[in-house]
């Protein structure tokens, strides 16, 4: 059974629906690809999908060694290229509510967040930039 099912609806937009859950989202092409964004773009749902799983993975590490994370808040930007139009960066800002985790704590937290699947399956010359401030 496939995993995700998505509809184009016309008009630049699509619905996808994660079909063991049915929880469904709406993607639409930006502004600047003829779109109207009022959603999230495919590209957005790149950039999403890697902080998801950064944070997703630092959450299994953190249960794993007790560690409260909770709250943990990432700014993403991307930034795109023209020709061909495709991702050439994606930034990731974290604050980690953890200023009383020690070095190897935090050190052990951001190999788990850049070495999360989706940041491993990105093809190398889209550049990942994440930085963490712990608060």
């Amino acid at each position: 059974m496939s995993t995700v099912t998505t509809v184009y609806s016309g008009q630049l937009r699509t619905q996808a629906t994660h079909n063991a859950s049915g929880n469904m989202l709406l993607t639409d092409a930006p502004l600047d690809n003829n779109g109207r964004g009022e959603a999230f773009s495919p590209t957005d749902l790149v950039c999403a999908a890697l902080g998801s799983c950064m944070a997703t993975i630092m959450g299994i590490v953190a249960n794993r060694h007790s560690l409260n994370i909770e709250g943990t808040h990432i700014e993403i930007t991307k930034l795109m290229a023209a020709d061909p139009r495709r991702i050439t960066q994606i930034m990731l800002a974290f604050t980690v509510p953890g200023q009383n985790l020690s070095e190897k704590e935090r050190a052990m937290l951001e190999n788990a967040a850049r070495t999360c699947p989706v940041a491993l399956s990105l093809h190398p010359e889209i550049q990942q930039t994440v930085t963490f401030q712990y608060t």
